[in-house]
């Protein structure tokens, strides 16, 4: 399967989010959207399942427009993972990931449903809290809950908004290893929106730079360089290379230059 979104553009009322917005993910990769807050990484992952309509452009899977699938159709295809907590919900892990077969049968679930869901609940080793409310898991825990809701669908694109929002660097790490396994096992298309720009040299095979609602740059790891950052994110830092990965280094020495000054 290939995502493909091309001349797209969002407005809140006379405000415009996104301008002429051009990407593409194919099966087997893992795309990182970056970019500030405010910068339309939501609106944009927003209008995939199409949570968000756009205002003009169109999204395409293999092809076909996103505007032809039904509800289920589209939701079979691609799933969606939020950025923000649905932890209020009264639901148990096991009905939490089971949400994710709804599109494949209806709301009565069958036998297959239930072995498919033990199955992701087997894979992501958190069978142990099959019963247990997602209110009462740590935030590492429910995200890997929401990771498997998911993929319990065995969707051919995955759209992830933050996905390591809020985590530790333990659960930061856990989550984005399970996504990497599960592209390179099923061969599917992520497109991810992330902060940690260090998690995103390490884990995306390209990235994708929003700034004031366009793509700044786009392509592969080398485009994060500190004039780019500089200019995308508004901070100074230093990119260093250690064990033949990228790591973005913040630099301090204009914050102690200021310090020394006062």
């Amino acid at each position: 399967m290939t995502l493909e979104i091309t001349d797209l553009r969002f407005q809140y009322g006379d405000i415009t989010v996104l301008d002429g917005i051009n990407m593409r993910v194919n099966a087997g990769e893992i795309v990182g959207l970056l970019g500030p807050n405010g910068s339309g990484k939501s609106t944009l992952l927003k209008s995939i399942p199409r949570i968000h309509n756009p205002d003009a452009g169109q999204i395409t899977i293999d092809g076909q427009n996103v505007e032809a699938f039904s509800p289920n159709e589209l939701a079979r295809v691609a799933s969606y993972v939020p950025q923000h907590n649905d932890s209020a919900l009264p639901a148990t892990v096991f009905e939490t990931v089971l949400q994710g077969r709804r599109p494949h049968g209806g709301w009565s679930p069958s036998e297959a449903d239930q072995v498919a869901v033990t199955e992701v609940l087997e894979r992501l080793e958190i069978e142990q809290f099959a019963t247990r409310r997602m209110s009462d898991l740590s935030g590492g825990q429910q995200q890997k809950v929401r990771f498997g809701r998911a993929l319990v669908g065995n969707p051919s694109v995955m759209v992830l908004d933050e996905p390591t929002s809020a985590l530790d660097l333990k659960h930061r790490l856990d989550v984005m290893e399970l996504v990497s396994t599960h592209v390179q096992k099923r061969d599917v298309a992520v497109v991810a929106a992330l902060h940690d720009l260090n998690l995103a040299t390490r884990y995306c095979d390209r990235l994708a730079l929003l700034h004031d609602g366009r793509i700044y740059d786009a392509g592969s790891l080398e485009i994060l360089t500190p004039d780019t950052i500089r200019t995308v994110y508004g901070a100074n830092v230093s990119v260093v290379h250690h064990d033949g990965e990228r790591v973005i280094v913040p630099d301090t020495s204009s914050r102690t230059n200021d310090t020394d000054a006062s």
